[in-house]
């Protein structure tokens, strides 16, 4: 058992390690990117949307599925799927044949991060599982922490391409551990169906959601691509709350307050807290000219804060009310999120750095507290679920912060190629997401408050 739980350990900390390292240091890529295909700012915006797009629309299937066959048999397939399609982007001959391999590539994240925190919540017992949740978190901001500084000195020296091919070979490492190593399987719900007709209104109305959302500058069409997402989600709800057997038992999240609570709380975080590393690469690049190898240096300053208080609030969320612990951390957050309202073209680089650390600090605080107050909220026949769901609230919160941030920087440039903007009108559109972002962290630690005063059930 004690070799189970550590090979488990060390793979899925491996596979948590590689989509934050992949997502940051692509985030310091983006201005090569733009340049080599000759892209707008909206247009390169889409090789980081779409890959969240996909992983955030396929999660919640993957995950129940993952209960019904065996978590294994699809994180094995996930994340060589994601290894492929990572060696196929560095090969990519336009831009939009790299968007087609980011979303494949999505579909790989999906099949491993459905079932990621399910193998590890399914080996560690109650008593250890904020233990084993901090050390995940741990490596999980480490990838953050090297993304920004690797990616930055990758570019400059080996070209964007870089990152997709060291991607590629990370996964390939991590499948062959987990072939060899990861012994057993854990099935949550052995024998039952699965809900198909669900997942497609699910899949189909998440995606349309996304996809209108992060368009909606474009054309006024995009309206109406809104209006059926949110159609088909709908469906999507009626559906789950009559079917005996759904991949997102409504149900629960409607008798189990602590549970839905936390699965928004989560949503509200990440979409407040995700674009600012994108928002500050841009900011550090284009707006006060620093070379992306630099840039990346700064921008690690923030994930530092992250490895070293995800273990102390991991254990910390062990011995006191997790609900506590993760909403100090979102405090701190809205904090950072404001003061970052102020930046311009002459804010001292200190006070830049300064506040990354801030926000460091705060997240650092909520995010593992948060995931054991998820976890332990729920009976173990539903980890594989609830494992989705908290990727599905990531990812699909991702992908809304980046939408978000998208429309409020094209509503500042419009199509202007990222290289051609002025300084001055960047940096105001930057300002004025920062300023959106406060206030949706704002509405998180309105829940997080209310989330105390529910009992467990």
């Amino acid at each position: 058992m004690k070799n189970t739980k550590t090979h488990a350990l060390i793979i899925t900390c491996g596979a948590s390690f590689i989509a934050p390292f992949f997502s940051n240091a692509l985030n310091l890529a983006v201005p090569q990117i733009s340049m080599t295909y000759e892209a707008s700012t909206s247009t390169v915006s889409w090789v980081l949307n779409v890959f969240l797009l996909l992983s955030a629309a396929f999660l919640l299937p993957f995950g129940r599925l993952a209960d019904i066959i065996g978590r294994k048999k699809l994180f094995l397939p996930g994340i060589l799927l994601f290894a492929v399609s990572s060696f196929l982007c560095a090969f990519a001959w336009s831009i939009e044949w790299l968007i087609v391999f980011r979303c494949i590539q999505g579909i790989g994240s999906a099949l491993v991060f459905s079932t990621a925190i399910a193998i590890l919540t399914s080996v560690f017992p109650p008593e250890e599982r904020g233990k084993a949740l901090g050390i995940n978190s741990a490596i999980t901001y480490l990838g953050l922490t090297v993304g920004p500084a690797a990616g930055g000195f990758m570019t400059q020296n080996w070209g964007w391409t870089s990152i997709f091919v060291l991607a590629g070979i990370l996964s390939i490492i991590i499948f062959l551990l987990a072939l060899i190593a990861l012994r057993g399987e854990w099935i949550g719900s052995p024998g039952e169906p699965f809900d198909w007709q669900g997942s497609f209104l699910y899949v189909f109305g998440l995606a349309a959601f996304l996809y209108g959302l992060s368009s909606l500058l474009e054309h006024w069409a995009f309206w109406l691509i809104i209006l059926g997402g949110l159609l088909l989600l709908v469906l999507f709800t009626r559906r789950e709350l009559r079917t005996e057997h759904p991949i997102l038992p409504l149900r629960l999240l409607r008798q189990n307050r602590m549970f839905a609570y936390s699965n928004l709380i989560a949503l509200l975080s990440y979409v407040s807290n995700f674009a600012p590393i994108f928002l500050m690469s841009i900011y550090l690049q284009s707006v006060l000219l620093i070379d992306s190898q630099t840039a990346g240096f700064i921008l690690l300053t923030q994930p530092v804060l992250m490895v070293i208080l995800s273990p102390v609030a991991g254990r910390l969320s062990d011995r006191i009310n997790p609900n506590m612990v993760s909403l100090s951390g979102l405090i701190v957050c809205a904090l950072s999120l404001f003061f970052f309202v102020f930046i311009g073209m002459n804010t001292p680089l200190y006070f830049t750095i300064a506040n990354l650390i801030l926000l460091g600090a705060g997240f650092g605080l909520f995010a593992t507290p948060n995931s054991n107050a998820i976890m332990g909220s729920i009976e173990k026949r539903f980890y594989g679920m609830a494992s989705s769901s908290l990727a599905s609230m990531r990812l699909s919160g991702q992908s809304i912060s980046m939408a978000l941030a998208t429309l409020v920087l094209g509503r500042y440039l419009g199509a202007v190629q990222l290289s051609l903007a002025p300084p001055d009108q960047l940096s105001t559109g930057i300002r004025a997401a920062f300023a959106v972002f406060t206030v949706i962290c704002v509405f998180g630690i309105v829940f997080a408050v209310k989330r105390i005063k529910i009992k467990k059930v």
